[in-house]
């Protein structure tokens, strides 16, 4: 009958006096790492000890015992007893518990004491996660955590994130399916369901990076940094009842509000009391939204207010604040290295003085009651008030000689209104929400190449025309040359339409216009320019010739470019089907031509102007098919295929990524290379034309009695 196999015979452990222990040489680390032995002495003040020390016995030269034992494996833990014992926190004959091995084992101490670093392995850093968990759970605060494991409350928080991950995911992380960064590009957000669709959408993508991961959770929410945010504030949409998602990992400028429709609620609310408290003023009626509509003041008389003179003390306070600037320029101009303190007083003092010299204007009571106000949101969330502007309608009529009534001081055009946007209060109030106009419903989407919509086609060249305007108006000598072009062309060529310029100098405005256009950096730079000039120009119309006088050349062209820009119309305008005999198709086409012409005179560059194929300004609008066409022309055949599979909101997100930075632009917004043209093409020469001698700076001035201007215009 076999002999069953020896069972194996552990070590045994007693507990040993600590003065009966010593340090083995037998000991193999020597290197100082990681946790320092004070620490480990205050751990082990808190929970004792969690380890037993490895000891043998130390013979004497016959080989017999002598009672005391040396300590080949758990050195550290050794030393920080010894300094326990030095600080008397410790009795030096302390019992330690010890697993004795024989003095003269067939493994060597040495074998030991490697095998016990070697064998041991850090917690999975899943472990760690939920641990951390647990011991809240349990009722630790976090700093204590921080404090008993040597690491910050930050390191504790992201732990504390990363365990609220979906379990599903934590499994498919235990099993070495995900990265580390992907499961913290997960934990931003805390909703399970979605954390788990955006993991199976990585299985039919090539990008399965983190900030694809973060990019894909938060395509729904709202940054902090939105301008709806700073002006409702972050406190008083958690206040209602709003989740914010934050990314401990990475630098996220506040984070994500995950309700945006909360978010646009309490937009609305505090329009509408900031509306109110506007519209207690005494004006007829206050206009609220969050961008206003481009061309939203067309039509409207704007009445002139009169600004507030300061006070005896806003005056000498206004002297202080500029004496103390002027000190501070003198004290530190010549200094390369300016404290940060000293730039933070700069700034608040440019502040105070921008606030004391900016006056409120205040108005005719009598125009206040017919006139009212735009109030929208700045990009910084504080409110942007326009006050007094007169609709047609509510102008004062009194009846002429004939009978007939006549409007005073009216003006001629379409009124606000007839954007589609009342401004007519109702009886409890005055303050009337602008609504932005909503598509309609999705068409069903094909499966061939169509053109773009005709309506997506006139937002984009409303874009371009904006563009173009204002290069135009940097661009005096091509701004000259095309204004000239097209008066020769009106008086030589009776029927012609070479020109985009509408040399009516009526401002040119759009039937279609793409939210946030009022706020692009072409429009901003087109406003302060016309401000710069507004406010160097006479207040009276008969004052105007004489001051133009007054400027050189180069200003007079300046000028003039400005003013010519503001009639360049390059937007692709919708032809009814009829002939309405105000536009037709082949008109259109020309002028657009001419556009191109202007365009590569001033060098246009869209993308340097700020545009970008956006989900809200392009995507949204266009079927899939062209989507996938689109990529493929900016980026390539491969990163269409990365995204073929998806459906139209997440293939939308995802060629917005994919094409910001790539400088593509759609097709209506692209101006056409230059073909060889013949000599006496009238657009060649338009391109090639140069400043003429009475508007060029090395020119000598002319003195001509005041009409060299006149016969330049």
């Amino acid at each position: 009958m076999a002999k069953a196999p020896q069972k194996l015979v552990l070590s045994g452990s007693r507990d040993i006096p600590f003065d009966r222990l010593h340090l083995s040489q037998s000991n193999v680390r020597r290197v100082k790492a990681g946790v320092s032995i004070g620490e480990l002495a205050e751990d082990i003040v808190r929970r004792t000890l969690l380890q037993s020390l490895n000891v043998r016995p130390i013979l004497d030269a016959e080989g017999e015992e002598t009672g005391q034992f040396e300590v080949p494996a758990g050195g550290r833990r050794f030393r920080a007893l010894e300094l326990l014992v030095k600080q008397k926190r410790l009795a030096k004959d302390a019992p330690i518990p010890c697993v004795v091995k024989a003095a003269n084992d067939v493994v060597s101490a040495e074998e030991d004491s490697y095998a016990e670093n070697t064998f041991r392995e850090q917690l999975h850093p899943l472990d760690q996660f939920r641990a951390m968990r647990a011991m809240v759970d349990k009722g630790q605060d976090i700093e204590s955590i921080a404090a008993h494991f040597l690491v910050t409350p930050a390191v504790v928080n992201q732990r504390l994130k990363l365990a609220k991950v979906s379990p599903k995911l934590h499994e498919v992380y235990a099993e070495d399916g995900m990265t580390l960064e992907q499961l913290i590009a997960f934990s931003v957000s805390d909703d399970h369901e979605r954390q788990e669709q955006v993991w199976e959408l990585l299985a039919h993508s090539y990008n399965r990076s983190g900030a694809y991961i973060r990019q894909k959770l938060t395509e729904n929410s709202v940054r902090v940094a939105d301008k709806r945010v700073r002006f409702v504030g972050v406190e008083a949409y958690v206040e209602a009842g709003g989740g914010v998602m934050r990314d401990l990992f990475e630098d996220d400028d506040g984070g994500w509000l995950t309700d945006p429709s909360l978010l646009d609620r309490l937009v609305t609310e505090k329009l509408q009391v900031e509306g109110e408290k506007i519209g207690a003023e005494g004006w007829k009626w206050v206009a609220t939204a969050v961008d206003l509509p481009w061309g939203v003041t067309n039509g409207l008389r704007e009445i002139d207010g009169v600004p507030v003179p300061r006070t005896p003390e806003e005056e000498a306070r206004l002297a202080e604040l500029e004496a103390e600037a002027e000190k501070i320029e003198a004290e530190w101009s010549d200094d390369p290295n300016v404290p940060d303190e000293v730039h933070e007083r700069i700034a608040a003092i440019d502040t105070e003085i921008g606030a004391l010299v900016e006056r409120p204007l205040t108005f005719d009571p009598e125009e206040m009651a017919r006139a009212g106000v735009f109030v929208s949101i700045e990009s910084d969330g504080s409110l942007c008030i326009e006050r007094g502007y007169v609709r047609p309608e509510d102008e004062p009529v009194i009846e002429s000689e004939d009978g007939e009534a006549d409007a005073v001081c009216g003006v001629g055009g379409a009124s606000a209104g007839e954007e589609g946007d009342t401004l007519a209060g109702t009886a409890e109030t005055n303050v009337v929400p602008i609504g932005a106009a909503s598509g309609g419903d999705d068409e069903e989407e094909g499966e061939i190449l169509k053109p773009l919509p005709d309506r997506l086609v006139a937002e984009l060249t409303a874009w371009r025309t904006l563009a173009l305007q204002d290069a135009f108006a940097q661009n005096p000598s091509t701004a000259f040359a095309a204004v000239l072009h097209a008066f020769a062309l009106s008086t030589f060529y009776t029927y012609s339409r070479e020109s985009c310029l509408e040399l009516s100098l009526s401002k040119v405005s759009f039937g279609f216009a793409p939210s946030g256009l009022r706020s692009s950096a072409p429009a901003k730079a087109i406003d302060e320019r016309h401000k710069r000039w507004a406010d160097r120009l006479p207040d009276s119309d008969k004052d105007l010739w004489d001051a133009l006088l007054q400027f050189d050349g180069a200003e007079q062209a300046a000028l003039f470019a400005h003013c010519a820009s503001q009639a360049l119309n390059a937007q692709h305008e919708v032809v009814p089907k009829y002939d309405n005999g105000r536009i037709s198709k082949h008109s259109v086409e020309r002028r657009i031509t001419h556009s191109h012409v202007l365009a590569r005179a001033v060098g246009l560059d869209l993308v340097g102007a700020g545009w970008r194929p956006t989900v809200e300004g392009y995507f949204r609008s266009v079927t899939k098919p062209r989507i996938l066409a689109d990529v493929a022309e900016a980026k390539g055949p491969k990163f269409a295929e990365m995204i073929d599979h998806l459906k139209k909101g997440d293939m939308a997100n995802e060629a917005e990524r994919l094409l910001e930075d790539s400088g593509w632009l759609p097709e209506p917004m692209r101006t056409p290379e230059l073909l060889d043209a013949p000599a006496d093409d009238p657009a060649a020469e338009t391109e090639a034309a140069e400043l003429p001698a009475f508007l060029d700076d090395d020119a000598q001035p002319v003195d001509d009695g005041g009409d060299g201007l006149a016969a330049a215009a």
